[in-house]
């Protein structure tokens, strides 16, 4: 398959890029063949993968093969989907057991995980570490005016919003989803306090840092299912060259406290025919190259108010 935005933006025929894309969900046919026709521009180009490659194991598996064999280097951090247990994967396994069992997948396919040493970057733009970093949620992105997260779920369900998370994203042998978020939590934070403040960092997550972009999201109710509060500063307490990030499928540049986040999701069928893909297939992270007119802090690049619920 062809597309004419692929493979993304340009930094001439064989420059080194850092490139990055989430939300494959490569188990619908039309994004199957959107993967397939992705391929870098260089052998020396490396490929952030922020999550939702797919549900299937074995999709999961195909996908991030392919990618791997494109690309100099694959860095993947995990999606809500591919933690997901549903009954059409022969893979049974749930919550921790599962994304160890991708941990152990990329390792054979010779793909960075959030387990694995930060690479470094040394092409254009760098040195960069990018660490890919695996999250989850707490509900802290509440409903407005919910004091709890029983009372902002009720009103979700109210609303009509309710993630598939809540019945097949398993947590054992955590007591809950967000036990699981905090344990990710911590762990991440002391990973990037023991990095050398002096090598900025391209943080990877499939959740958004903070709170800020899930704004423009038509169902407010479904940030709850978006991130947490205890990551809301990472951008500002660290040496943040740039947040990747997906789930949201609203694909944009955006600048908070003057550091660039990148949601990069292909997303479903039913979004990219309607929306096309105003960045390319591919979000070149670095060498950065701004748009003709560079957004102020807080400002988007492209984008529209959208968002999945799911």
């Amino acid at each position: 398959m062809s597309h004419p935005n692929d493979p993304g933006p340009s930094a001439g025929v064989g420059a080194s890029r850092l490139l990055a894309v989430s939300d494959l969900h490569v188990g619908m046919a039309e994004n199957r063949l959107i993967v397939e026709s992705i391929r870098p521009s260089g052998d020396q180009d490396w490929l952030i993968v922020a999550g939702d490659v797919a549900e299937k194991m074995a999709d999961v598996e195909w996908a991030l093969q392919l990618l791997a064999d494109r690309f100099a280097q694959v860095i993947w951090t995990p999606g809500n989907h591919e933690l997901w247990t549903t009954e059409k994967d022969p893979v049974r396994l749930t919550g921790q057991a599962r994304y160890e069992h991708l941990v152990e997948l990329c390792g054979k396919l010779g793909v960075t995980t959030p387990e694995d040493p930060f690479p470094l970057w040394r092409g254009p733009g760098g040195p960069v570490a990018v660490a890919p970093m695996f999250l989850l949620y707490d509900y802290t992105f509440r409903v407005p005016g919910a004091a709890t997260k029983e009372e902002s779920l009720a009103r979700a369900q109210e609303a009509g919003v309710i993630c598939t998370d809540e019945y097949m994203l398993h947590h054992d042998p955590y007591p809950a989803r967000e036990d699981w978020c905090r344990a990710r939590v911590a762990r991440t934070e002391r990973r990037l306090a023991d990095h050398d403040p002096d090598v900025p960092l391209v943080l990877v997550g499939h959740w958004p840092l903070n709170r800020k972009p899930t704004s423009v999201l038509w169902h407010p109710e479904f940030a709850q299912w978006c991130g947490t509060e205890l990551t809301a500063d990472w951008h500002r307490r660290f040496n943040v060259e740039a947040v990747v990030y997906g789930h949201l499928h609203i694909p944009r540049t955006t600048w908070y406290d003057g550091v660039r986040f990148e949601e990069v999701s292909i997303g479903y069928p039913r979004e990219w025919r309607k929306r096309g893909h105003p960045h390319g297939l591919l979000r070149q992270i670095l060498p950065y190259e701004p748009p003709p007119k560079e957004p102020g802090s807080g400002g988007e690049a492209a984008g529209s108010r959208q968002g999945k619920v799911s």
